[in-house]
């Protein structure tokens, strides 16, 4: 965008970062103003940006369709991608995997983050049903544009592009017209506002979520997501961006650490616990807590499961840093997140079954339904209207439906029902 606007007024900015740093004064000069736009999203809360979502993909899609066709139209159709002999045999199986895994570390993160968003919703399927077709379709419809596109203009001018912003570049080179500074704005500005989203979807928002968990008294969301905001910096993203490769290795890496704790939440919430969950405890960060306060405030049995599901793909992962790691190792890393996830998986069940929580035991005891503690969201303040699932059964699950009451307020009911019904 700022190329497009100003020119060699941009581009010939004199560098003074040094070229092993793998960025330029005039880049990080965009980075800043980048970071910048992101200030205001911090002060939001998730339910307060729907608006932005929506104008997001509202803008995303010409931007990628317009790209597509121009480069299509502009290279007659011709991809030149038929001289890339396939991979086939243990060859072609390994590459698969690998690509398997750099798709899922692409997601990975909205994977692991999906509770931070999905309780927004205002039905129990709202958050499942959207995703369920939309993301599998915008996702690989994306990125088959992106690929064919740049592949076309590649073939034609003789260039090794892999990312849109390079390729914007290039079109400006070939075309350095008014007419065609401007389209190039216009579809920089609007990829702009998709990546504002994906950040604050991706990083802002859960870490928000996350950290306002870990210490309730000190961060709220928005001042979690002012936090992450000035981490943005610390870990110097242009590194990552610096080729492709290193690019899709940080990916496949990065998915096996999340892959994990998916697994986990998984097995919890869907086997083990059949999707009961005791609500109010969730929210009491006390030592006497009996259900989630674990050993000292650490769940044992998700750590040991979790180190377990990152211990054999992670040699290869260190390969992909550039250590010497035998073959084996490194065909065990290309099988990353589906590894990692198994793994942890099914350690988490075992460990569970031989050595339950005391959740799990209470959960256990009861013996529930799948999800028979959601009808205690229906409760009413007074505790009037117990279901008969739960009907002489301990609970101690009390949250309830609540309009237009403040957060003390809710708290202070849920506390004093909480009382009542435990007694």
């Amino acid at each position: 965008m700022l190329r497009a606007v100003f020119g060699h007024y941009y581009t010939e900015i004199p560098n003074h970062i040094p070229e092993s740093m793998g960025i330029t004064s005039a880049g990080m000069l965009a980075f800043f103003l980048f970071w910048l736009c992101h200030l205001p999203f911090t002060f939001f809360r998730p339910y307060q940006l729907a608006g932005f979502f929506w104008f997001k993909t509202a803008v995303m899609i010409p931007a990628v369709w317009g790209l597509f066709i121009f480069c299509m139209v502009n290279t007659k159709g011709q991809v030149g991608l038929t001289h890339i002999a396939p991979a086939s045999g243990a060859q072609g199986g390994w590459f698969w995997l690998w690509a398997i895994n750099v798709g899922m570390g692409n997601t990975a993160t909205l994977i692991t983050n999906q509770p931070d968003l999905a309780r927004w919703s205002k039905t129990k399927t709202g958050a499942m049903y959207s995703q369920l077709f939309t993301q599998p379709l915008a996702v690989t419809l994306a990125a088959s544009l992106g690929i064919l596109a740049t592949a076309a203009m590649n073939n034609k001018w003789g260039l090794e592009l892999w990312n849109q912003w390079d390729l914007l570049d290039a079109i400006m080179d070939h075309y350095w017209s008014s007419g065609a500074r401007f389209a190039v704005f216009l579809c920089a500005a609007c990829w702009t506002i998709s990546i504002f989203g994906t950040n604050i979807a991706a990083n802002m928002i859960p870490f928000g979520a996350d950290s306002s968990m870990l210490f309730p008294r000190y961060i709220t969301i928005p001042r979690g997501q002012m936090v992450v905001e000035f981490l943005g910096f610390a870990i110097c993203p242009w590194k990552i961006m610096a080729s492709a490769a290193i690019f899709t290795e940080f990916l496949s890496g990065y998915g096996l650490f999340m892959a994990s704790v998916v697994a986990i939440m998984v097995a919890d919430y869907w086997i083990i616990n059949k999707g009961n969950m005791f609500v109010a405890y969730c929210y009491d960060g006390a030592r006497t807590n009996p259900h989630y306060y674990y050993k000292k405030g650490w769940n044992i049995q998700a750590v040991i499961a979790y180190l377990c599901g990152i211990a054999l793909p992670f040699p290869g992962f260190v390969g992909t840093l550039g250590a010497h790691v035998s073959e084996t190792g490194m065909n065990l890393g290309h099988l990353g997140w589906l590894l990692s996830f198994f793994v942890s998986f099914f350690v988490y069940i075992a460990i569970c079954y031989v050595w339950p929580t005391q959740n799990q035991k209470q959960v256990k005891e009861m013996t529930l339904s799948f999800e028979a503690m959601a009808d205690a969201l229906l409760i009413a303040p007074d505790g009037t209207s117990i279901p008969e699932s739960l009907e002489g059964k301990p609970a101690g699950n009390v949250g309830m439906v609540y309009d237009n009451v403040d957060y003390d307020a809710k708290g202070a009911a849920i506390n004093e029902y909480q009382t009542k019904y435990d007694s």
